[in-house]
């Protein structure tokens, strides 16, 4: 089992940015990819970010690339992402996820991830 707690999430400015923290407990942290995911109001959850158990390859969703980050600390078991230019249709509960495959591949796939945070709320204001 893999414990995830997000936090950072708030209330920011259109062109701000924030910082997410999702803190990891249980299962070795580093053998793992894990990925980023939003649900926005009345829609599907979809795919953010995703970033390989080394930290070697990353994606992103084309809504986001160029503005968010994804990164990890496995030292601190600790995944991060960074927002920045953030827009009023970023506004979501972002979840961290983890793969429950030892050293999985990157993957889009809501399916290939086993294990969830809660959510952190992310409102941007226009």
């Amino acid at each position: 089992q893999v414990q995830l707690v997000e936090s950072g999430g708030g209330l920011v400015q259109a062109g701000g940015s924030l910082r997410l923290s999702c803190a990891a407990s249980g299962r070795t942290f580093s053998s793992y990819t894990m990925g980023w995911f939003r649900q926005a109001p009345g829609k599907e959850r979809e795919f953010v970010a995703a970033i390989t158990w080394s930290g070697g390859s990353r994606n992103y969703a084309d809504s986001v690339k160029g503005r968010f980050t994804i990164s990890r600390d496995n030292a601190k078991n600790t995944g991060y992402l960074q927002m920045n230019s953030l827009k009023p249709e970023d506004t979501a509960v972002y979840y961290c996820a983890v793969q429950g495959m030892v050293w999985g591949p990157l993957d889009i796939r809501e399916s290939k991830y086993d294990y969830w945070g809660q959510g952190t709320q992310v409102t941007v204001s226009s």
